[in-house]
């Protein structure tokens, strides 16, 4: 499967840059918030005042993957969110509850449903195509991209428009704080789309070779699928010349990440993206289109690995979820 474009909001200046590699910093705070554009660019004026954040941040990077694309029309419009559009669903709650539950307005309880990202974009594109949105946890980027695999399987000439969005509302921000969540990293947040393709284009970023999901692992789970990862394409841990890691602070996930990094792959430069974009479900979206981004530059920015030299053709991206979901993501240059 080839990304033939991507498109990221995040608390980095990642939208449309000519060279977003570059301008990678390290953010600091406990809770990083995205840098977002002049969406007027891409959305009706009249449209924008209607959407909430989360839905600007989505469907201006799916149709900015679009245009890059070429892609008037997509095959399919595949969506991976955890939270949804919390911004409504806190000013659903907070009416509920200041009028007692009497006289609700049903639409921002409409516009907080999962799926309102995808069925918005279908909705200016005026796609009828099939349009479905993953709500998977710490998996639900890579549930979008593995049923993205299996329907360019069934159909090879489609042209999917795969992504996800995650927002932090303040409201979000105190209860998760206050359960400890960002005790040991960030609050983050973002938004990113792709347009993937069985066959390559003229500006493919990269190939995705493979992909491996496990919650909650045991006891050599994440090693042998790690082996097995590798072993599907015909390679070693040698053969991985970068691994993107969502290593932060937080002492339940460094016995993981310590495996990965000094037992399977002892000689292999380790980066890390969490602190460039910060904690939350889809964050593996940023290391995907950070990874894709490495590959068709062939650069790697110093403030992933510093001083890399050498060959720059596969990377894997290794992420845990604090609630336990870990995934592989297996990128190769084009």
């Amino acid at each position: 499967m080839y990304i033939n474009s991507a498109s990221s909001i995040s608390p980095q200046r990642s939208f449309r840059q000519m060279d977003p590699l570059t301008g990678l910093k390290a953010l600091s705070g406990n809770r990083f918030t995205c840098e977002e554009p002049d969406y007027m660019q891409l959305i009706e004026p009249k449209l924008i005042r209607r959407m909430s954040r989360i839905i600007r941040m989505g469907v201006a990077t799916a149709m900015d993957a679009l245009e890059q694309a070429g892609v008037k029309d997509p095959s399919a419009i595949i969506t991976g969110t955890a939270y949804g559009c919390l911004e409504d669903t806190g000013i659903f709650l907070q009416r509920m509850v200041e009028n007692k539950e009497e006289m609700l307005t049903p639409t921002a309880f409409i516009q907080s449903t999962h799926n309102t990202v995808g069925a918005q974009v279908a909705l200016l594109l005026k796609c009828h195509s099939y349009n479905n949105t993953y709500v998977q946890r710490g998996h639900s980027f890579e549930t979008a991209l593995l049923d993205t695999m299996l329907l360019l399987g069934e159909n090879p000439a489609a042209s999917v428009l795969v992504g996800s969005a995650d927002e932090t509302t303040n409201q979000s921000f105190v209860l998760l704080e206050r359960f400890g969540l960002f005790r040991h990293q960030a609050s983050g947040e973002g938004a990113c789309y792709f347009v993937a393709g069985v066959s390559p284009a003229a500006g493919s970023l990269a190939k995705m070779a493979g992909l491996k999901t496990i919650f909650q692992p045991g006891d050599h789970a994440v090693e042998k699928a790690v082996h097995s990862l590798l072993s599907q394409n015909g390679m070693k841990p040698a053969d991985i010349h970068i691994l993107l890691t969502g290593r932060t602070n937080e002492p339940s996930t460094a016995t993981y990440y310590g495996m990965v990094e000094k037992t399977i792959f002892p000689l292999t430069p380790a980066g890390q993206f969490k602190s460039l974009c910060g904690e939350y479900p889809t964050a593996s979206a940023f290391a995907f289109w950070l990874a894709a981004k490495i590959l068709k530059q062939q650069s790697v920015p110093s403030i992933i690995c510093p001083s890399f030299t050498g060959q720059l053709k596969n990377i894997l991206i290794y992420n845990i979820d604090t609630a336990g979901y870990h995934s592989l993501m297996l990128l190769t240059a084009c």
